[in-house]
């Protein structure tokens, strides 16, 4: 133990759930490091005597895979294997009264916004001059960017207010230096992320801003791709259509949840539109900008949910044909005005009715998949994986969308753009070689 005493600490960073969660322990990584810290995020070693555990509380099953993730660590303590467990992020902010009860082995418990009271137990200082400064844990060509903080919403089935507080944008100027910072650093995309992007600029600018910083960010010398992730339906600024259109770096691409399509479902959720609303804003978009990919995500097995209200919802698919789309069962969260609602759907229902849905949406991105083929894309190398090179169209974001498988003789590195002709087509990936 004296050895272990007298050795320099390390800082393991974990991090569950969103992309939000990953920009925030990067920037805790950034800070430590500035504070002449060793820091690492997610590593496989056992180098380390401190772990900071950057937790989710959105859903069960990211409660579930939180709570497992702390006791799994306080257990590494007990047997000496750590000197400290910290645990921040939502389920922290959510659940830290009954947490501190129920796991006292935890050194220290921190919410959402707390970054420099974590950085105390460092015996460092927050410093507020490392604008943009992040140690990043993804690969150096892509990077997330929040842009806000919080969400004004009042959605009828999300804590994230309870865990986020409300909406906070950060000014353009910190974010086009924010983005030169990641440029300079090799970023070659940006993935814009907020709880909700289009009421950007609402609380400091008194309108919404989103189109002014895409046209500011879409300047910054070097950046090849920005990305738009979570817009919000209601009230959708359709000046941003013309700022993807305007410039060639920010993609044709749009993630746009949008929770159901039955009127009864939406008002339930307290979701501010209706399915001709939508309806219309879908076909707005597509006209604004041909060709743009659409990405959603949607909730089935909420309270009261109908057959008909889940065959409203498949024909909404078949209609717009969305390029992606995601699926989550609906999770009873306290707290919500949802949780008033009796929660009716066994569980093994709402998954049947997910993968109900899931299906049409499978044929529906098989059939556009093959479309491609013959057509030659611009594509991002993601990685080498298998002896085969993977990569994204301008069309697919990390993570969550389609890849592209690439055939080449040639050696290819992360971050380089290529040229690649579609040669085969699978329900959700693709696959090609170089041009």
């Amino acid at each position: 133990m004296k050895a272990r005493t007298l050795r320099k600490d390390k800082v393991n960073i974990v991090t569950l759930g969103c992309s939000k969660n990953i920009v925030d322990s990067e920037v805790l990584s950034g800070q430590l490091r500035a504070n002449d810290i060793d820091v690492v995020h997610e590593s496989g070693r056992s180098d380390h005597n401190i772990v900071v555990i950057n937790t989710c509380g959105f859903i069960d099953k990211a409660k579930e895979e939180s709570i497992s993730t702390i006791l799994d660590h306080v257990e590494l303590k007990k047997k000496g294997r750590l000197d400290k467990v910290y645990v921040t992020g939502c389920l922290s902010e959510r659940y830290r009264g009954n947490l501190e009860e129920e796991i006292p082995e935890v050194d220290a418990w921190f919410g959402t916004l707390e970054l420099p009271l974590i950085l105390k137990q460092f015996d460092a200082d927050y410093k507020a001059e490392l604008l943009g400064e992040r140690l990043l844990s993804t690969p150096k060509h892509y990077a997330y960017m929040k842009i806000s903080e919080g969400c004004n919403r009042t959605c009828s089935f999300c804590a994230i207010p309870l865990m986020r507080g409300k909406h906070v944008s950060k000014p353009v100027e910190e974010l086009v230096s924010e983005a030169e910072t990641l440029v300079n650093k090799g970023v070659k995309e940006i993935m814009l992320i907020a709880q909700e992007l289009t009421y950007y600029g609402l609380d400091i600018y008194k309108k919404r801003e989103l189109p002014q910083l895409l046209h500011a960010l879409a300047d910054v010398k070097g950046l090849e791709w920005i990305r738009l992730h979570y817009a919000y339906p209601s009230k959708f600024p359709l000046e941003i259509l013309d700022a993807i259109k305007e410039h060639p770096n920010i993609c044709n691409y749009l993630d746009m949840p949008l929770q159901h399509a039955s009127d009864n479902m939406l008002k339930a959720m307290k979701r501010q539109i209706t399915k001709a609303e939508m309806d219309d804003l879908i076909g707005e978009i597509r006209s604004r900008v041909p060709g743009i990919c659409l990405r959603t995500t949607l909730i089935t097995g909420f309270p009261g949910e109908t057959r008909d209200d889940v065959e409203v919802l498949k024909s909404f698919l078949e209609q717009h044909r969305f390029d992606r789309v995601g699926v989550f069962t609906y999770s009873h969260e306290e707290n919500t005005s949802a949780y008033d609602l009796e929660d009716n759907i066994p569980a093994r229902e709402k998954e049947s009715r997910a993968q109900e849905i899931m299906e049409v949406q499978q044929e529906i991105s098989y059939e556009k998949n093959q479309e491609k083929v013959g057509q030659t894309f611009r594509v991002l190398v993601d990685k080498k994986e298998a002896g085969r090179y993977i990569g994204r169209t301008e069309f697919d974001s990390v993570e969550v969308d389609n890849e592209v498988i690439i055939h080449s003789k040639n050696k290819l590195a992360p971050g380089e753009f290529v040229n690649v002709k579609i040669t085969k087509a699978y329900d959700y990936d693709l696959e090609g070689k170089l041009q």
